[in-house]
């Protein structure tokens, strides 16, 4: 009986673990920024749809409003600027929006380095 409860003890830790560590995309913009419209045009209406988009869903945060997101360890000076937290604490960030190539590229890049999501396809 002993080794029945600590057998679902332990497993019971690893779901907490695996639900601790659900992956979020903070985009943080500003009101006129042309490079965050630009992305909201390009990828958008895409992400949700995505491998990476279900893997780290997006939340909008407004630059003036960083109190919302108390995740975010360090000033936001660029927008947009995209932070991929735990949930509980930032990872690490993408500044700036270049191009669709690009942000898909470094984004599962970073994601395949820090949190072992594995892209294929989108």
């Amino acid at each position: 009986m002993r080794k029945l409860i600590q057998i679902t003890l332990a497993v019971l830790m690893i779901f907490a673990a695996h639900a601790s560590a659900a992956y979020e995309l903070i985009m943080v913009e500003q009101q006129g920024c042309h490079y965050c419209e630009r992305w909201k045009e390009e990828i958008g209406p895409i992400y949700p749809k995505t491998d990476v988009g279900m893997f780290a869903p997006i939340r909008m945060v407004d630059i003036t409003e960083l109190a919302k997101a108390p995740e975010i360890t360090s000033a936001v000076v660029f927008t947009p600027t995209f932070i991929i937290t735990d949930g509980d604490r930032e990872i690490t960030r993408i500044e700036g929006y270049m191009s669709e190539d690009f942000f898909w590229g470094v984004l599962e890049m970073i994601l395949e380095r820090e949190t072992g999501f594995k892209a294929t396809g989108r």
